[in-house]
């Protein structure tokens, strides 16, 4: 019997709700499930075949002792799901300059660097954006993630140069689709395409994770969009599982994340999702060798 760990965070000691669902088809795939805190000092990693992160949604709170973490796994000879170094590219959000580099287009950014002096409302009239995104490099569940019009860019000056000093920013352009039409994630299990969920925000708004008021609803994706998410699965390592997050603008998707260590993949959005994902880890999780 395989046994596997589900690595989630302390806020969710037992799994979300939508992780729980994977344990049953595991179980009747002989495979041993269990949820384990990341970072627990007292959990013996070596006694898991596989590591499986789920809900370690604190982990850019961590960001070090996360990446840390990961890397002890790979030395003791426990495989992580996704591999360590997909994990440690995904962590920074500048793995979209890299994507962007290979003819994937992303939402507008700019990407100001720690020793350049910028003024925020300046460099988005120079884009000519009207409203922008600002967001740390390292982030998870819209941390520390601001709206801005350019008439109020100079009240988020401040955090803009302290992120830009510490952990790196990031600026986005706005995309009005993403209030007016929604965000899509498509979920893909072991590369290919299992299902997608269009997201919406709130009235008054522009976050559309449910922590912030947004909600999701399960959606077919067009064959544009679907063949577009599917470039930018293929574009990196081998995945376990991945989260296409992105947004039709002018009729052409623009991806806004890659989601590669704890999205929230929505199983129970789709009857057959956890199964899928299920069937996807007794395939390509094996014993852990001595």
């Amino acid at each position: 019997m395989l046994r596997i760990a589900l690595a989630t965070s302390s806020m969710y000691p037992d799994l979300t709700h939508d992780d729980r669902l994977l344990l049953r088809p595991l179980a009747e795939r002989d495979v041993q499930a269990e949820p384990a805190i990341w970072d627990d000092p007292v959990r013996d990693w070596s006694s898991f075949d596989a590591v499986v992160l789920r809900s370690c949604w604190d982990y850019h709170l961590k960001h070090a002792a996360f990446l840390r973490w990961i890397e002890l796994l790979a030395q003791a000879n426990v495989a992580v799901w996704n591999s360590t170094p997909l994990v440690r590219w995904n962590a920074n959000k500048s793995y979209l300059r890299g994507l962007e580099a290979k003819g994937i287009p992303i939402v507008p950014t700019f990407w100001p660097e720690a020793g350049e002096a910028v003024r925020l409302r300046e460099r988005l009239h120079d884009l000519g954006w009207m409203k922008a995104v600002v967001k740390p490099r390292v982030s998870a569940t819209a941390h520390r993630t601001h709206w801005i019009a350019i008439d109020d860019a100079d009240s988020l000056q401040e955090l803009f140069d302290e992120l830009r000093r510490g952990p790196g920013v990031m600026v986005q352009k706005f995309m009005d689709d993403i209030v007016n039409e929604g965000e899509w994630s498509l979920i893909f299990f072991g590369g290919q395409y299992s299902h997608a969920v269009l997201k919406t925000a709130k009235a008054g708004d522009f976050r559309v994770q449910r922590d912030f008021g947004g909600s999701e609803q399960p959606a077919d994706p067009t064959a544009q969009v679907l063949q577009a998410a599917t470039r930018i699965v293929q574009a990196v390592a081998p995945t376990l599982y991945a989260r296409v997050d992105g947004v039709v603008d002018d009729a052409q998707f623009r991806l806004m994340e890659l989601e590669l260590i704890e999205p929230a993949l929505f199983l129970s959005s789709h009857p057959d999702a956890a199964l899928r994902f299920a069937e996807v880890i007794t395939t390509v999780v094996t014993p852990r060798a001595m």
